[in-house]
C-alpha cells in the first residue's frame, strides 16, 4: 500500500507541475501520470479499480464544496445569464450529442448520460486557462463563467437520475417503484431536517471543545453520512454530499468547514484523475484511430457550434462568441464521474466508457492550442464610440466615476455645484445611467473631448482614476494644455502620489488613506486610548508622514536614500510617540507623590 502511495505521489509530482508550466492543466497532467504508471503505461500499478472505487470519495468531498460556496442570493443576481446561457448550452447539447448516440445505436438511457455527460465543459481547466490569459473579466469569460456555474448545478440532479435509469435493477432489488420512490423521499426528508436541526447544533457544541482534528473528524462524518443515507435511498451518494454542503452553506462554520475539507478533497480529487488516466484505453487510439478522432471532431465541432449560436443570440460580438465556442467545446472532469456511475449502474457498457473517456480527455488536450489559434485572429477588443459631449459649462470636471468620483460627485450634486463626469469603463458608463444619471462616455487623455468638456473655461479637474499611468498621463496633459485648471488628483499610492507631486499638484489624496486612519483611531479606542488621545495620536502620524512625503520627493528615485528617510521617519515617529507617553505619565506620577 505504502508503495502504491509512493508511486502516485512521486508521478502526481512530476507530471503536475510540467502541464501547468505548459499551460495544459492540473487535470491533464493527473491524467497524464496516470496513464503513464498504468497498466498501458509503465505497468506499475495493476488493481486499478479497487483505486478507482476509493478515489470517487474525492469527488463527493469536491460536490460537499461546492454545495457550500453555492449561495442563493448570488445565485439569484445572475440568474439570467446563468440560466439563459448555460440553460440553453446544456439542453441543445443534451439533444444533439444525445441524438448521435442513438443514431449510433444506443439505447435511450445510456444516450441521456452520453449527451449530458459530453454537455459538460471543464470548469477547473477552462476557469484555469482564462485567469492567465487575463480574460475572465472579458464578455466571452464572463459568458463561460455563467455557462459553467449552470453545469456545476445541473450535474448534481443529474447524478442522483443516473441509477433510477436503470429501471429494471432497481426493481428487481428494492421491490416496486412505488416503495422505491417512498423510501428515497423518506431518507431524503431524514437527511434535510438533520442536516437543518442536528447538523449546526453538533457543529456547534464540537466548536466549543476547541479541539480541531475533532472538528474536522466531525466534518467528514457529515459528508460520509448524508451520502451514505443517499446511496441507501438508492440515489448518488454525491447528491447527499451536495446536500449536506448546501444545508451548511448559511453556517457561522462555513468558511471552517470548507478550510477542513480542502487538503482532502484536493488529493482524492487528484487520486481520482490519476485513476481516470490509468483505466484509459490507450490501445483503443492505437486500434481505432479514426473512430476517436472522428468522434473528438464530432464533439468539439457540435459543442463549438452551438455555443457560438448561442454566444451571438445573446448579442456576443463576433470574436467573443467565437472565443466562447473554442474556450468550452471540451468535455470536462465531469464526464468521467458521469460514465463512471453510469458503468456502475449497469446503464453503459465498459467499452463505451473507456471509449469516450479516451475522447474526452483528447478533446481537453487539444483545447489549448486550438484556442491559442482562434485568438491570434480575433481583432483587437474596441469599445463603443465615445459619446459626443454636449454638456453646459461648469466650473468643475471630474475624471473617471468609481465609487471615488462618485461620492464626490453626489456631494457637489446635493450643494447645487455644476460638475461634469468623463468616464473611461464603458461598463461603468452603463452602470452609473442606470440609475438616472449624467455622464459622458470619453477618455480624458483626449484633448478634443477635454475642450468639448469646456476645460479651458472650468476652474476644477479631479482625477479619480485607480490606474497610476492613465492618471499621470491626464494631469500632464492637463498641466500642459490647461494650466489654469486646479488639479485634484487621488493617487493609488505613495508612489503614485509622489510622481504627481513632480508635476507640482498640491491638492493630492491617497486612495483609502484617510480610510485607514479612521480605521486606526476606532482601534485605538477600542483598545483603551480616549477620544481625544487616539485623535492626537492620528494627527501626529499624519503631520509626520506627510512631512515625510515632502521630504520623498526629491530622494524617491534612488533607492537608497528613499529607504534611509524611511527609516528616519519610522525612528521619529517612535521618539515622539515615546515623548507622549512619557508626559501623559508625568502628571500621574506627580498626583501619586503628593498623596505620599
Amino acid at each position: 500500500m505504502l508503495t502504491d502511495i509512493a508511486i502516485f505521489l512521486t508521478a502526481a509530482v512530476l507530471f503536475v507541475p510540467l502541464f501547468r508550466y505548459l499551460g495544459l492543466g492540473a487535470v491533464l497532467g493527473y491524467l497524464a501520470a496516470g496513464i503513464a504508471i498504468g497498466p498501458w503505461g509503465l505497468g506499475f500499478v495493476e488493481n486499478v479499480e479497487s483505486i478507482m472505487h476509493f478515489s470517487e470519495f474525492g469527488v463527493v468531498l469536491l460536490l460537499f464544496i461546492i454545495g457550500l460556496e453555492l449561495q442563493p442570493s448570488r445565485l439569484w443576481t445572475l440568474r439570467r445569464v446563468v440560466f439563459g446561457l448555460g440553460g440553453a448550452q446544456v439542453v441543445l447539447s443534451l439533444l444533439v450529442l444525445g441524438g448521435i448516440a442513438l443514431a449510433f445505436g444506443l439505447p435511450l438511457p445510456a444516450a441521456l448520460v452520453i449527451g449530458f455527460g459530453l454537455a459538460m465543459s471543464s470548469t477547473a481547466f477552462v476557469l484555469q486557462m482564462l485567469a492567465e490569459k487575463n480574460e475572465l473579466s472579458s464578455r466571452h469569460g464572463r459568458a463561460s463563467f455563467a455557462i459553467l456555474l449552470f453545469q456545476d448545478l445541473a450535474v448534481i440532479p443529474f447524478m442522483a437520475i443516473i441509477p433510477l435509469l436503470a429501471v429494471q435493477e432497481i426493481q428487481n432489488a428494492s421491490g416496486p417503484a412505488w416503495i422505491v420512490a417512498v423510501k428515497t423521499l423518506g431518507i431524503f426528508l431524514i437527511v434535510i431536517l438533520g442536516g437543518r436541526y442536528a447538523m449546526k447544533p453538533l457543529l456547534r457544541i464540537l466548536a466549543i471543545t476547541r479541539v480541531p482534528e475533532i472538528f474536522t473528524a466531525a466534518t467528514l462524518l457529515v459528508v460520509i453520512a448524508t451520502s451514505l443515507a443517499m446511496e441507501l435511498a438508492g440515489m448518488s451518494m454525491t447528491l447527499g454530499a451536495f446536500l449536506a454542503g448546501v444545508l451548511l452553506a448559511d453556517s457561522e462554520y462555513r468558511h471552517e468547514l470548507q478550510a477542513d475539507i480542502e487538503p482532502f478533497k484536493g488529493l482524492l480529487l487528484g487520486l481520482f484523475f490519476i485513476a481516470v488516466g490509468m483505466s484509459a484505453d490507450v490501445g483503443l487510439v492505437l486500434q481505432k484511430p479514426l473512430l476517436v478522432l472522428g468522434l473528438v471532431v464530432l464533439l468539439f465541432g457540435s459543442k463549438a457550434a452551438i455555443l457560438y449560436a448561442i454566444g451571438r443570440f445573446a448579442r456576443l460580438p463576433q470574436d467573443a462568441a467565437r472565443s466562447l465556442a473554442f474556450a468550452l467545446p471540451q468535455g470536462g472532469e465531469f464526464a468521467f464521474v458521469l460514465f463512471g456511475i453510469a458503468t456502475a449502474a449497469g446503464v453503459m457498457s465498459v467499452e463505451v466508457s473507456a471509449l469516450l473517456i479516451v475522447v474526452v480527455t483528447l478533446s481537453m488536450i487539444l483545447t489549448p492550442p486550438l484556442y491559442a489559434l482562434q485568438a491570434r485572429f480575433r481583432k483587437p477588443l474596441e469599445g463603443p464610440a465615445y459619446d459626443t459631449i454636449d454638456a453646459s459649462e461648469a466650473p468643475i470636471i471630474i475624471v473617471g466615476f468609481g465609487p471615488f468620483g462618485q461620492i464626490i460627485g453626489r456631494l457637489l450634486r446635493l450643494k447645487k455645484i455644476g460638475f461634469t463626469v468623463l468616464e473611461k469603463d464603458p461598463e461603468t458608463v452603463d452602470f452609473v445611467r442606470r440609475f438616472g444619471n449624467k455622464i459622458y462616455y470619453g477618455d480624458a487623455a483626449r484633448l478634443d473631448l477635454l475642450r468639448a468638456a469646456h476645460a479651458g473655461k472650468a476652474k476644477i479637474l479631479i482625477i479619480s482614476i485607480a490606474k497610476t499611468e492613465a492618471s499621470l498621463q491626464i494631469a500632464e496633459s492637463v498641466r500642459r494644455h490647461f494650466p489654469h485648471l486646479q488639479i485634484y488628483a487621488v493617487a493609488s499610492d505613495r508612489q503614485h502620489a509622489l510622481r504627481l507631486m513632480d508635476l507640482n499638484i498640491k491638492n493630492i489624496i491617497r486612495r483609502s488613506y484617510f480610510s485607514s486612519l479612521e480605521m486606526a483611531r476606532q482601534l485605538l479606542v477600542d483598545m483603551g486610548d480616549s477620544e481625544v488621545s487616539a485623535q492626537h495620536a492620528i494627527e501626529m502620524f499624519r503631520d509626520v508622514d506627510e512631512g515625510a512625503l515632502k521630504k520623498q520627493q526629491a530622494v524617491y528615485r534612488d533607492e537608497k536614500r528613499l529607504m534611509q528617510t524611511a527609516q528616519d521617519t519610522a525612528r521619529e515617529l517612535e521618539q515622539l510617540f515615546d515623548e507622549d507617553r512619557d508626559a501623559s505619565l508625568a502628571p500621574e506620577q506627580s498626583a501619586t507623590e503628593g498623596k505620599r
